[in-house]
């Protein structure tokens, strides 16, 4: 068997395996285990599999996930949500499709403490749509903006997803997370320009201005306070040098507890979930490093990945033209597969891939842009049909709502995502501003 068939027979395999409705982790794995096995022999497989799980899960800076996923979860169960929407809903809903508006907002700030974006959508869902459906919104605009508004979640830092491509490729988690605040903020701003023109252009979508909006009071503003302190304390601290980002979760983490706790929202069940809900993503993301890692290294005996590498160079394609093409397959991967998956599979294969490359800029700084490339990219798959779970998961919430009117209703959103992820591509200056002052 040539390299080339061995690697179609490898991902025809995890493809067969999904197929069957086998868990991702669990079908990488065994398409790797075909793989390795075949070229090296039993005990070899043995042996990769004894000391790689060692070596991936014994390193300090992997602790940073569950960290923030709990911070996450905390914040999701403390109630941080309702003061979010509410002071949002105050602050928007004096324009039309203000309270859309309203959410994509406190989906940015729920994100900025969160990391997930799942864990986003849900959570302002459940705060948001019965307001946005009790003014008279559409159930396509109310589904297809908090799905849209859920990406935020990873987009702006603590993202997980940036966090696991900082470990995948070497890169300064810190420099990652700076050079994501930008980026995130412009895609919060361009979909609520995609709200504010959507609104105008299809009628009947949202109600008109209210005529007497919630007014702002000194309760809101104390509601939001928290979320503004728990914000600045982490990243604060981290880019001033106070402590690491791994130092960083672990103060966020008590931070949203307290917080939580002070909100009078936390109860034992609740605690008990939020390290629940923690331990189950965490070993489902550390089950995906093993099954990624395993079929990397089976897919790199072949030699085919450096190969591939070696042929795209030599078609001498400007180093946009490249990424573009990346870009595009990521595109097409997330309609099949989960963010994490996609990552953890292809990042070891572009990411050298691209590092070869020149685009005229420092190596290091070429490594964290790439970094936001992907994560915009990533979004996409989080709501364009056939699969965007976020869509799933807001639709879930709003069995009124045809799924087939909440694809309609991410639309708008994904044509902002196009416009940004070209606006990155051809302006890497934008993404990679903030990192030139951290040195």
């Amino acid at each position: 068997m040539t390299p080339l068939e061995l690697t179609g027979l490898i991902f025809a395999s995890m493809l067969f395996f999904m197929a069957v409705r086998f868990p991702i982790s669990i079908s990488m794995f065994l398409a790797g285990a075909i793989g390795y096995t075949y070229q090296a022999g039993w005990v070899p497989f043995e042996n990769f599999v004894n000391a790689q799980a060692f070596a991936r899960f014994a390193g300090y800076d992997l602790s940073v996930i569950p960290l923030f996923i709990l911070m996450g979860n905390f914040a999701t169960k403390g109630g941080i949500s309702k003061a979010l929407f509410s002071f949002a809903a105050s602050v928007m809903g004096r324009f039309k499709g203000g309270l859309a508006m309203a959410s994509l907002l406190a989906c940015a700030a729920f994100g900025a403490i969160s990391g997930s974006s799942v864990a986003t959508a849900a959570t302002i869902t459940g705060v948001a749509l019965p307001e946005m459906r009790r003014h008279g919104y559409s159930g396509r605009l109310a589904t297809g903006t908090l799905a849209a508004g859920g990406t935020l979640g990873i987009q702006l830092p603590p993202s997980v997803v940036l966090v696991i491509y900082a470990i995948l490729t070497e890169q300064n988690i810190s420099k990652l997370f700076a050079a994501a605040v930008i980026p995130g903020i412009i895609a919060m701003v361009g979909y609520m320009i995609a709200v504010a023109i959507y609104v105008r252009v299809v009628p009947g979508q949202a109600p008109e201005v209210d005529a007497a909006p919630e007014p702002m009071t000194l309760e809101k503003i104390m509601g939001v306070l928290p979320i503004m302190v728990i914000f600045t304390l982490v990243f604060g601290g981290i880019y001033g040098g106070f402590f690491t980002p791994t130092e960083g979760a672990a103060v966020g983490s008590a931070t949203t507890l307290i917080t939580a706790i002070a909100k009078r929202e936390m109860t034992i069940q609740k605690f008990g979930e939020c390290f629940m809900g923690t331990a189950t993503s965490a070993a489902m993301i550390f089950m995906i490093f093993i099954g990624a890692d395993l079929m990397n290294a089976a897919l790199a005996m072949t030699q085919v990945p450096a190969q591939l590498a070696a042929v795209v160079g030599s078609w001498g394609l400007p180093p946009l033209a490249v990424v573009g093409a990346i870009l595009i397959f990521y595109v097409l991967l997330g309609a099949v597969m989960d963010e994490m998956s996609m990552l953890l599979l292809t990042v070891p294969i572009f990411f050298p891939m691209v590092m070869g490359l020149d685009f005229g800029m420092p190596k290091d700084l070429v490594g964290i842009w790439f970094g936001i490339m992907v994560l915009m990219t990533v979004g996409f798959g989080l709501i364009a049909p056939p699969v965007g779970l976020n869509v799933y998961v807001v639709n879930s919430m709003s069995r009124d709502v045809p799924m087939s009117e909440s694809y309609k209703g991410v639309m708008p959103f994904l044509a902002s995502d196009v416009i940004r992820t070209l606006l990155f591509l051809f302006f890497p200056i934008i993404p990679l501003w903030l990192v030139q002052y951290l040195g």
